[in-house]
């Protein structure tokens, strides 16, 4: 399966980290803004947990605009050739 080598940009990451940093986000905001945190630095690929999380997210009319905008950069991390499941 071949690899996704993007990484989380500057200004996602920045949103991630004041997510993680306040301390009314809720627990799946905090979720997507450490996994897209971990693919700062390297080319690590979402897994598919994590892409049905960040799918969900998206779809979700009540998550805030930032907890979206990071669940996209998760998502466009996750490997293309993995079949849904």
């Amino acid at each position: 399966m071949p690899a996704n080598k993007k990484t989380t940009s500057a200004a996602v990451a920045h949103i991630a980290a004041e997510i993680l940093d306040n301390k009314n986000s809720s627990a799946i905001a905090k979720t997507l803004a450490a996994s897209a945190l971990s693919q700062r630095a390297m080319s690590k690929q979402t897994g598919a947990k994590m892409e049905k999380i960040a799918s969900s997210a998206l779809q979700d009319g009540r998550l805030a605009k930032e907890t979206k905008t990071v669940a996209a950069s998760v998502l466009s991390q996750a490997n293309k050739a993995r079949k849904a499941k």
